[in-house]
């Protein structure tokens, strides 16, 4: 998918802005990156040197210029200042393709449900504009709030596609896109 419509770039919610990320951003992905708290359960995403910061950023950016979506900058509506990042990036689970759903929030934005907004919105636009693509969260068993960040985002645990993954085990939620799409075609 090439869609570089403007609603490709940025999604509204109720409180929120997400718009795709600019090189203005990377002082925010090092800073939201390098809090240890914000990467307690993947300490292999914390960054500790700006220029990591930077080679995130030209990551997300191809993304974007492939696919057409990726990685959105969130923050509240009418403010400048960003709250964390939430999107997708394709990927595949036990062989299939899939989109693998991303938030992470500085901790000053934590316990207000802006994460749950944010990834219900990403859910929302995937479904709409990549349906063949199943949709999961790789959520690590002890993390709670990412577990009902996922839910509220209208995906559902899959016990049954629980894998390994890059800091540990994963237990995988799903959502069930309007065509169907789910469990089976992300290889259960």
């Amino acid at each position: 998918m090439n869609d570089r419509s403007p609603e490709a770039v940025e999604l509204k919610t109720a409180r929120l802005l997400l718009r795709r990320p600019t090189t203005a951003d990377v002082d925010a992905i090092f800073a939201v990156h390098r809090d240890p708290q914000t990467c307690i359960h993947n300490p292999s995403d914390a960054l500790a040197r700006p220029e990591e910061a930077e080679a995130l950023y030209r990551r997300w950016d191809d993304q974007w210029q492939r696919h057409g979506y990726g990685y959105w900058v969130v923050r509240r509506q009418g403010s400048a200042q960003q709250l964390g990042f939430c999107g997708i990036k394709p990927m595949e689970l036990h062989g299939a393709p899939v989109l693998n759903l991303f938030y992470r929030f500085a901790t000053s934005a934590w316990g207000q449900g802006f994460a749950g907004e944010a990834a219900g919105a990403v859910a929302t636009w995937a479904s709409r504009h990549l349906p063949d693509l199943p949709l999961i969260a790789r959520v690590r068993p002890a993390n709670v709030a990412s577990q009902r960040v996922a839910t509220r985002a209208g995906l559902s645990r899959a016990q049954h596609l629980d894998t390994e993954g890059y800091d540990g085990f994963d237990w995988i939620y799903l959502a069930q896109h309007a065509n169907g799409a789910g469990a089976h075609e992300a290889g259960g």
